[in-house]
């Protein structure tokens, strides 16, 4: 295990993240979201492409593509797809900073639908660090009586999506490449997208925003690459706190371009999400839960 290599992999995969989501955000006050998801899918899949290229040839033969129409694969990629087209939607009418602090919810949700779905024993910890994390969730959401910010739990129901598409690789087989599954993932938001356009009306896109849209592609490719990096030679207990590297970006990012900055209560239920985040993180490192899981 290369811990060190894989903490710089994964701060790095975060950052990439946020700024394929700051570059598009900033697009989208031009373009039509199903138009600019389209177009950046279309070269997401080129890069992502050109990178197994050279990284690993076997994804291009007969035998590794074949992968992307096993099923749990398609269902995979078919919620990621549905994930992105939801939380992108949000994104596009909230703060950068607010959407990636209830996107950061995956892993309470993860948690809370395992018990549900498959059974998996959910102790009382669990359920009280579940609750603090989703009291996090309504501190950045933050509703109101008179109206709330719709928007916000629209990226609550992509996170959701999200979940249900981390809990679906459990029943994809180890021997299938993670870079086919990215691939597959990038090919259904593009064609879900695809879709979508078709009852949009599209834009002229200028030579600004379509070099825009490129390096949207660039980084969210590099984010998948360094993402596959960190879990394939760290130990996931040691990496996976430092996914909370993206929620920094994203409020650095959403000030110093939009002027956003989370008030009081948003930060509080900031913190209580990331608390919430790593204590769950601690609760299954601990040998009880991992003899009986």
């Amino acid at each position: 295990m290369h811990n060190r290599h894989g903490v710089i992999a994964m701060s790095a995969g975060m950052v990439c993240f946020v700024t394929n989501d700051t570059l598009v955000k900033f697009v989208s006050d031009t373009l039509p979201a199903s138009q600019l998801i389209f177009l950046r899918g279309l070269m997401a899949v080129l890069g992502l492409l050109v990178l197994a290229y050279f990284t690993d040839r076997t994804h291009f033969s007969r035998t590794g593509l074949s992968y992307l129409s096993h099923r749990w694969v398609v269902l995979r990629s078919v919620l990621d797809g549905a994930a992105s087209l939801v939380y992108l939607s949000a994104l596009f009418h909230m703060p950068l900073g607010n959407a990636t602090a209830i996107n950061m919810s995956t892993p309470l949700l993860i948690a809370l639908l395992s018990g549900l779905l498959l059974g998996v024993h959910v102790s009382g910890r669990h359920w009280l660090i579940i609750g603090l994390g989703f009291l996090g969730v309504l501190l950045v959401v933050q509703p109101q009586a008179d109206g709330f910010n719709a928007w916000a739990w629209v990226a609550l129901a992509g996170t959701c999506l999200h979940a249900l598409r981390d809990l679906s690789v459990r029943f994809i087989e180890p021997h299938i490449p993670s870079m086919v599954i990215t691939i597959g993932t990038a090919l259904a938001a593009t064609l879900l997208a695809g879709v979508w356009s078709i009852f949009t009306p599209w834009h002229v896109v200028s030579l600004k925003h379509g070099l825009m849209m490129a390096a949207a592609a660039l980084f969210l490719s590099s984010g998948y690459f360094f993402l596959i990096k960190a879990t394939r030679i760290a130990d996931m207990s040691v990496v996976a706190p430092f996914r909370y590297m993206g929620l920094l970006t994203a409020v650095l990012s959403g000030y110093l371009i939009w002027g956003d900055m989370p008030n009081t209560m948003a930060w509080c239920g900031m913190l209580l999400l990331v608390g919430a985040g790593l204590l769950m993180l601690r609760l299954h490192r601990q040998p009880a839960y991992l003899a009986e899981n």
